[in-house]
C-alpha cells in the first residue's frame, strides 16, 4: 500500500512531480561526481540517489538524516513536513525509517492527495477569467469616452493593465510549468523567460496600487496640483522600478544561481531584490490606508456633514471596505511571512482570493463610477435614436405613400413636436388673453 501511494505521488501531473523529482536528482548527480572528484571513501557508504532524496556519504554505523522530497511539500502543511533517516551499515545503507510515506504524508492527504491543489487552481481560474473579462469591459469603456479621458481614469486604466497582464502571466506559467509533457523543460530559456514576465507582472501590479493609494491620498491632502506632471512620474515609478528590479534579479539569478525554472527561491538574498521593493509598496500603501481613514473620519465628523453618530460610522465602516481591495490592503498579512511558512494559507489567500481582486476594481472603479454610467446611458439613448430613425427612414424609402399620408413614425414625431410647441406657446400668451382689458376714461 505504502509503495502505491508512493507511485501516485510521482505520477500527479498537476503539480510536475516528475520534473520537481528530476530536478532533485539533477542537483544530486552534481554533488557525486564532484565528491568522487574530491574525496575517497575507503570505508562506508557512498552518496547515493534513490529516486526521492540524495543520501550523502557517511561512515559504518552512522545515521544521516533528510527532510522529506520536495514533491512532498505541496502535499502537506510545512509545519508536518518530517524527516527521513538511514542507517549506514557494513552491508550497505539500509531502508529508510520511518517509510517515506508515514513521514511525509499526512492522514488527510492519504486518500486524494492533489485535491487542495485542484480546488485552488479551479478557485483563481475562476477568479483570473472574471478579472480578465471585466477589466476588458472597463478598458473598452474608459477608451471609448473621450469625456472619461482624465488622468484619474488614465491612472485607472494602467491599474486595469497590471491586473490583466498579472492574470495573462499566471495562465501562461501554469501551462508551462505545469505541462503534462514527459520531457521536463525546466532548464529552457522560454521557461525562464516566462517566469520573469510573471515576476514583472505581479510586480507592476503591487506597484500600480501604490500608485492608486498615493494619487488618492494627494487628492485629499492637495487641493492643487498639477495632475499631469504627477502622473508623468507615476508611469515611471509604476512600470519603471519593477523593470529595473526584475532585469536585476534575472541577471544576477544567471550568474549565481541558474537552476531549474527559477520558479523556486533558494537563494533569499537574490529573491529580496524582488520581494523587498514589494513589500516596501505594501506598507506605504498600509501607512496611506490609514493616513485617508483618518482624513475620512476628520472629514465625516465635520459639523458641515449631517447625519448622527451611527450613520456617520456606517459610511467610514463603508468607505474602508471599498478602500481595502483597492489598495490591497490584505496584501500585508502575508508580506513578511518566510516563504517556507503558511504556504498553503498563502496559496489559497493570493491566489484563490486575490484572483477576484481586478473584478472587485473594475467594478468600484468604473461599472459603479457615476461618471461612466451617465456617459453610457448618454450613448445608448443616442443609438435607440438614430437606430429609429434609421428604421423610420428605411420605412419611407420602402413605401413613400407613407411619408406623404403622414402616419409614419417620423411625421407623427415631427406633428407631436410642432404640437407641443403650439402648446408652449399658448401657454405663454393666455394670461394675458385673460387679462381684462384697459378702459380708456376720458378725462
Amino acid at each position: 500500500m505504502k509503495h502505491l501511494l508512493l507511485i501516485v505521488v510521482l505520477h500527479l501531473p498537476m503539480y510536475s512531480q516528475n520534473c520537481v523529482n528530476r530536478r532533485q536528482q539533477e542537483r544530486c548527480l552534481e554533488k557525486i561526481t564532484l565528491y568522487n572528484l574530491t574525496q575517497s571513501l575507503d570505508d562506508g557508504c557512498p552518496w547515493m540517489w534513490d529516486n526521492l532524496s540524495c543520501w550523502q556519504a557517511a561512515a559504518v554505523k552512522e545515521v544521516v538524516s533528510v527532510r522529506c522530497p520536495e514533491v512532498f511539500h505541496v502535499l502537506s502543511p510545512d509545519d508536518e513536513i518530517g524527516w527521513v533517516s538511514r542507517n549506514c551499515t557494513e552491508e550497505g545503507w539500509s531502508e529508510p525509517f520511518p517509510h517515506y510515506v508515514d513521514a511525509c504524508m499526512t492522514d488527510d492527504n492519504t486518500t486524494i492527495p492533489d485535491m487542495n491543489h485542484a480546488s485552488v487552481k479551479a478557485l483563481y481560474t475562476v477568479g483570473y477569467s472574471t478579472s480578465l473579462v471585466s477589466l476588458t469591459t472597463a478598458m473598452v469603456i474608459l477608451c471609448r469616452f473621450r469625456k472619461l479621458h482624465c488622468t484619474r481614469n488614465y491612472i485607472h486604466m494602467n491599474l486595469f493593465i497590471s491586473f490583466m497582464l498579472r492574470a495573462i502571466s499566471v495562465f501562461i506559467k501554469d501551462e508551462v510549468l505545469y505541462a503534462q509533457e514527459e520531457d521536463c523543460s525546466l532548464h529552457t530559456v522560454t521557461c525562464k523567460t516566462v517566469m520573469v514576465f510573471f515576476h514583472y507582472c505581479v510586480m507592476s501590479n503591487y506597484f500600480w496600487l501604490f500608485i492608486e493609494g498615493l494619487y488618492l491620498f494627494t487628492l485629499l491632502v492637495q487641493t492643487f496640483f498639477p495632475e499631469r506632471r504627477y502622473f508623468y512620474w507615476y508611469t515611471v515609478v509604476g512600470w519603471g522600478t519593477p523593470t529595473i528590479c526584475v532585469t536585476v534579479w534575472a541577471a544576477l539569478r544567471f550568474q549565481f544561481d541558474d537552476t531549474g525554472c527559477w520558479d523556486m527561491n533558494d537563494n533569499t538574498a537574490l529573491w529580496w531584490l524582488i520581494k523587498g521593493p514589494t513589500v516596501v509598496s505594501i506598507m506605504i500603501n498600509f501607512v496611506l490606508f490609514v493616513g485617508i481613514i483618518v482624513i475620512l473620519v476628520q472629514k465625516l465628523q465635520s459639523p458641515d456633514i449631517g447625519g448622527n453618530e451611527s450613520s456617520i460610522y456606517l459610511r467610514l465602516a463603508r468607505s474602508t471596505l471599498l478602500l481595502i481591495p483597492l489598495f490591497g490592503i490584505h496584501y500585508t498579512v502575508f508580506a513578511f511571512s518566510p516563504e517556507d511558512v503558511s504556504k498553503k494559507e498563502r496559496v489559497v489567500f493570493e491566489l484563490g482570493l486575490g484572483s477576484f481582486q481586478g473584478f472587485v476594481v473594475a467594478v468600484l472603479y468604473c461599472f459603479l463610477n457615476g461618471e461612466v454610467q451617465s456617459e453610457v446611458k448618454r450613448k445608448w439613448r443616442s443609438w435607440r435614436v438614430n437606430r429609429y430613425f434609421n428604421a423610420d427612414l428605411k420605412q419611407q424609402q420602402r413605401h413613400p405613400s407613407l411619408a406623404s399620408s403622414g402616419v409614419n413614425g417620423g411625421t407623427q414625431l415631427s406633428m407631436l413636436s410642432s404640437k407641443s410647441s403650439s402648446a408652449s406657446h399658448i401657454r405663454m400668451v393666455s394670461p394675458l388673453a385673460e387679462t381684462p382689458p384697459t378702459l380708456n376714461m376720458p378725462t
